[in-house]
């Protein structure tokens, strides 16, 4: 009997709630939840797979002790001895948590509690720390406190959205789908994007500044310059609100618009424009995400931006305020409980009057009375032999942190790393002494909180497959076994979030605008049945605004402008900036299971300019290399032209599970915010170099196969199996020799073709009418199969005389789909491009006839430029 179950998406801080079909035992699908206020029904193709990466291929399914299967009693009574004795050995510091933005509430709550609490240490630390947390320091510098001041609503709402570091289009699709909705409404009258890539988001603005990386604080600094000089300020908001005006406008006294120019590399013309209606449009909203956070000066240019909002008093206000939207479902969440090293739970601090604050709630036996180490200097720590036992809890630091040789030193170098981690193989698992089986989204309960201030409930939909736990249950065995049974006598999620709430309303007088200690009576049944929430709780119904009655969370109750000093980063060579991908989510753990979100963006690649590829004498599809002092990159060269000169893109997804040399991190020195801790992962300094391929091969097969040592080899999963792209300056008939070892070790029947003077060889093996396998091997790419018709080879049915068929490369009959365009419908470009010839004309054409473009809205982008490319060649 099937029945729907309402939940939270786990990808983005966007929170979309979602509503789940579920069989017996298995979701069948998920859709948007019409009722959830981030998204009302909206959901994009992640959100919408979701039901596709369940299962148990990958999944980690019971305790592995040095690869050895345990039961859960052992594995606890192991890793609660290991963390004694370290601790009794080498003191509290030697011990580290390292925690997600994936984990729900309630884990983060349980994992600081015990650690900072009992442990008497504050090295907890998370991935949000890469994400969020400069603008977490500028919102302490700025308001006394980590509070996000607007809503989606506002975003809707303004009359001018500047969109700063933010491709939302693609990394936070249904908020752009909700901008994309205004602006047709006709409520936005202006949108400006702010970032050195001309990217999707650019698609729908009326201006894109495509500034110079990392000089964001000098356009805002001349911003509030210019509204200074303009008459543009708000002077009773600023005199009865706000303090440390002059000072921040002193610091900004010498730019004007000729050293914005200069510094930005912008167009005079084009940043007086931006400067022009930010002074004109009252409604304004300034969105900002990775692309100015994950910066060496990333809580500096947070508060640039800010402090341009406070001297308009546009804050607290509809449809005005600065937005940093995080980039993962719980970074909020874990902001709430205390996540990070430098904080203490429910906005708390290591104020002493704080920490006897928590300390007594608590009942805590050993308070940790100073921050403890942030991301960064955790691992650094743990490479120099400090750190002595590490918990790493749903995060795969080995690819996610900057200088990723560092990280792996760090965790071969501990003597006990434990990592609960619901897929069986990472990077990061490979060190690991101990590994827990979590329990994934879907399989478990609790509470997240969106880039809104939204607490949503995450259900759980399916038992646990195998013999996985939540993360909080694991945590609360460890401090059972510690001793701390009546601190930590949680039944359920449900316990846990009574104390969080218990604990943000313990002492608050309205010092902490984050409050919801009215939850801390609810009942199970209420919890689980708990509907979407903002806080501030508004305490007489309605719509709540930190700050909108013009008082804040600092000791004054002035909200504090900050004197910034803009700097420039420097690094030589081609700069090299990181970022996300459509339809890809961090290492691919989740995401590189479905096939439908591999096929947009198939293998690794590393897109340039034209002009640089042309100077470097490379082409589009060539192989190629990024190196500096901190590692390297080899992948495919994209040619895009919205990459300015100079520059480079590097995503972020791909491991050691999914490509041979891909980890962008490996790129990226362990440069920090003085402030926030924050990496610098968006701006390294790299030689771009072109690689000699004699040899290019397609692999379809069923199981995984490691190519070795090849230059270059990128795995994506197709329908019935995966999809393996080889490149290598060895001869194919050297590589052939090479795996076809590896391959024919199956039981198979096999069918080869080979012309070694032309360098093609080609083997299929099959078994009972079904390819288990097809290698392509040739000296020119442009002689392998369309990747379209390799990627459908799964799903093909042989029939006796049809084998050798296949070593032709392709089907006769079969019609070519393309690249995949649209991932929610799996429309591909040839087949886009075969409509419009045939007189789809628009964007609503092409949706009528093949439905591309009307679901998550991530591909209309593209939509537009194939009809813009397609219209015109036709023209001509």
């Amino acid at each position: 009997m099937q029945r729907t179950c309402n939940t939270t998406c786990p990808y983005c801080g966007v929170g979309c709630g979602v509503s789940a079909e579920l069989g017996e035992t298995q979701v069948i699908r998920v859709v948007g939840d019409k009722e959830h206020p981030a998204n009302y029904g909206r959901l994009c193709v992640k959100g919408t797979a979701l039901a596709e990466t369940l299962g148990e291929e990958g999944r980690l399914l019971y305790p592995e002790l040095n690869g050895q299967r345990l039961d859960w009693d052992s594995a606890l009574a192991t890793l609660t001895q290991r963390l004694r004795d370290t601790r009794d050995t080498h003191g509290p510091g030697a011990v580290a948590f390292y925690l997600s933005g994936q984990l729900l509430t309630e884990d983060y709550y349980v994992a600081n509690k015990l650690m900072k609490g009992f442990l008497g240490s504050a090295n907890v630390d998370t991935n949000s720390r890469l994400c969020m947390s400069s603008a977490v320091a500028a919102h302490k510098r700025a308001f006394g406190e980590d509070v996000v001041p607007c809503s989606y609503n506002d975003v809707e709402e303004c009359e001018l959205l500047v969109m700063v570091g933010s491709n939302a289009a693609w990394t936070h699709p249904v908020v752009y789908q909700r901008v994309e909705a205004a602006r047709k409404a006709g409520r936005h009258k202006r949108i400006v994007v702010i970032d050195p890539r001309r990217t999707a988001s650019c698609d729908g603005a009326d201006l894109h500044l495509q500034l110079r990386p990392g000089s964001d604080a000098f356009l805002f600094g001349g911003l509030l310059q210019y509204l200074a000089d303009k008459g543009a300020l708000d002077q009773a908001y600023i005199e009865q609100h706000t303090e440390g005006f002059s000072e921040a406008l002193a610091a900004c006294a010498r730019i004007g618009i000729g050293e914005v120019a200069a510094a930005t590399g912008l167009r005079p013309a084009d940043i007086e424009q931006f400067y022009r209606w930010f002074t004109q449009y009252e409604r304004s909203v300034t969105m900002f995400s990775q692309g100015v956070k994950q910066s060496a000066t990333g809580t500096d240019k947070c508060n640039a931006i800010i402090n341009c909002h406070l001297a308009t008093g546009r804050i607290g206000k509809p449809g005005a305020g600065p937005f940093s939207i995080t980039g993962q479902p719980n970074a909020m969440g874990g902001r709430e409980v205390g996540g990070l090293a430098n904080q203490l739970a429910a906005h708390m601090d290591f104020a002493p009057q704080d920490v006897d604050r928590v300390q007594r709630f608590w009942g805590a036996t050993d308070m940790a009375g100073a921050p403890g180490l942030k991301a960064v200097e955790l691992f650094e720590a743990a490479e120099r032999g400090e750190i002595k036992f590490l918990w790493i809890m749903a995060t795969n630091p080995a690819v996610s942190l900057p200088d990723s040789a560092m990280v792996r030193r760090a965790l071969q170098r501990c003597d006990f790393v434990v990592v609960s981690d619901c897929t069986a193989q990472t990077d990061t698992a490979e060190f690991a002494d101990l590994l827990l089986p979590a329990a994934p989204w879907g399989e478990k309960e609790g509470t997240v909180t969106n880039s809104e201030r939204v607490m949503s409930r995450q259900r759980q939909l399916v038992e646990p497959l195998g013999e996985a736990k939540p993360d909080w249950w694991m945590v609360t065995e460890v401090a059972q076994r510690l001793g701390f049974e009546a601190e930590f006598a949680y039944r359920n999620a449900a316990d846990i979030f009574r104390e969080h709430a218990a604990l943000s309303g313990f002492e608050n007088r309205g010092e902490r605008a984050f409050d919801i200690s009215a939850l801390a009576g609810i009942s199970d049944t209420d919890y689980a049945d708990m509907a979407p929430l903002r806080w501030p709780l508004p305490a007489g119904g309605g719509r709540p605004e930190p700050f909108a009655d013009g008082r804040f969370s600092t000791p004054s109750g002035r909200a504090r402008l900050v004197a910034v000093t803009p700097e420039l980063p420097v690094a030589e060579g081609l700069l090299v900036n990181t970022g996300r991908l459509r339809d890809q989510w961090h290492t691919m753990t989740r995401t590189g299971r479905v096939p439908r979100l591999s096929q947009h963006r198939d293998f690794f690649s590393i897109a340039v300019n034209p002009e640089d590829a042309a100077n470097a004498g490379f082409a589009d599809g060539d192989l190629v290399q990024l190196e500096n002092e901190q590692g390297r990159v080899i992948g495919i060269a994209t040619l895009d032209p919205g990459i300015a000169p100079g520059q480079s893109f590097v995503p972020i997804h791909w491991s050691g599970q999914f490509a041979g040399e891909a980890r962008a991190s490996g790129l990226i020195p362990a440069v920090t915010d003085p402030h926030s801790g924050q990496p610098q992962s968006k701006f390294a300094g790299a030689r771009m170099l072109p690689v000699n391929a004699a040899s290019w091969g397609l692999l379809f097969s069923r199981r995984q196969y490691h190519p070795g040592d090849l230059g270059y080899w990128s795995r994506i999963a197709v329908a019935g199996g995966y999809l393996t792209l080889l490149a290598d300056g060895a001869s194919p008939a050297a590589i052939y020799a090479a795996l076809q070892p590896q391959l024919s070790a199956a039981t198979v029947d096999i069918a080869t073709y080979e012309d070694a003077a032309r360098g093609d060889y080609r083997e299929l093996g099959h078994r009972d009418g079904r390819i288990e396998y097809a290698l392509f091997l040739h000296g020119q790419r442009e002689c392998l199969p369309e990747r379209s018709w390799m990627s459908a080879l799964g799903g093909e049915q042989l029939a006796g005389g049809e084998v050798h068929n296949y070593l032709a490369g392709f089907s006769p009959d079969a019609e070519s789909t393309g690249r995949l365009v649209c991932s929610c419908w799996e429309v591909g470009e040839a087949q886009i491009c075969r409509a419009i010839a045939a007189g789809a004309q628009s964007l609503e054409a092409l949706g009528k006839e093949l439905r591309c473009g009307t679901q998550c809205g991530s591909c209309v982008p593209e939509l537009r430029d194939l009809l813009a490319r397609e219209t015109a060649e036709h023209a001509a």
